[in-house]
């Protein structure tokens, strides 16, 4: 288990994206100045709140298919966020108590609550990286501590490319995918052109959001075949493996997509 420092620094006078996305999902772990920001971009598109929570539930499911049905035991997680329960890590040890799983994030909030997600089953392991994604040469050097790259990796990068301009996700993601073994799986969530204005307020506020469309995000996944059913709205993605949010209906749909795919096997 990696040793997380004990404190780092935090600007609590600017809003943050994992703080905000806390804001979205009904976390604590957030600021005044990120309800603020968090309140306006709500008014622009009252319906990220339940995208937020569709997003969630997709990892829910996602993870535990894997698992489950494809024997993965090894995770590796871009772009964590602050500790939302359920944990990825959650997820996988209720199914496979000896699963093993790496965070990446470099947010300084997340650096601070990392302890949370390294509360592992005693029969697997959870590990840390305090990262920028893009350094992804190093992320798998580090990880290679607890993941074993001559076996099958899932790795997910949920609600995090729109946060990087072009080309770094396919820069990114193709040395990933080389690294990768067959068998091994590849899950992205992102948002779609339908959010320009939240796109707009973010990068006001942020300097962040960057929009592509449907065929954009299924380029990211390179030669990884698409399980089915494909690049989907969250909530129509296996919707009968668990809590999808059916109830959001068409209120979310156009908004954001996701997908899981795998590295051939022959």
């Amino acid at each position: 288990m990696t040793e997380i420092p004990p404190s780092a620094e935090l600007r609590t006078d600017e809003p943050h994206p994992a703080r905000v996305y806390d804001f979205y999902l009904g976390g604590k772990d957030h600021f005044g100045v990120d309800r603020e920001f968090g309140q306006r971009v709500l008014n622009i598109c009252p319906q990220l709140r339940p995208l937020a929570q569709a997003n969630r539930r997709f990892l829910v499911r996602s993870v535990g298919l894997l698992a489950r049905e494809y024997g993965i035991r090894q995770f590796l997680d871009l772009g964590t966020g602050l500790p939302t329960s359920p944990n990825l890590h959650e997820v996988a040890q209720s199914i496979a108590p000896d699963s093993r799983v790496v965070y990446v994030d470099n947010d300084p909030i997340v650096l601070v609550h990392a302890r949370a997600l390294l509360t592992s089953h005693p029969e697997g392991v959870t590990d840390y990286i305090d990262s920028d994604v893009v350094d992804i040469d190093r992320i798998i050097q580090q990880a290679a501590r607890t993941l074993d790259f001559s076996r099958p990796v899932a790795v997910s990068a949920l609600a995090l490319f729109h946060f990087l301009p072009d080309p770094k996700p396919a820069e990114l993601l193709a040395r990933l995918r080389d690294r990768l073994v067959p068998g091994s799986f590849l899950t992205i969530s992102h948002v779609l052109p339908a959010l320009r204005d939240v796109a707009a307020a973010y990068q006001g506020a942020m300097g962040l959001g960057t929009l592509r469309d449907r065929d954009e995000i299924t380029a990211l996944f390179g030669d990884f075949e698409l399980l089915e059913p494909g690049l989907v709205e969250p909530y129509l993605w296996r919707p009968e493996l668990g809590p999808h949010g059916e109830e959001f209906g068409d209120e979310i749909a156009n908004l954001g997509v996701c997908a899981v795919a795998r590295k051939p096997t022959e």
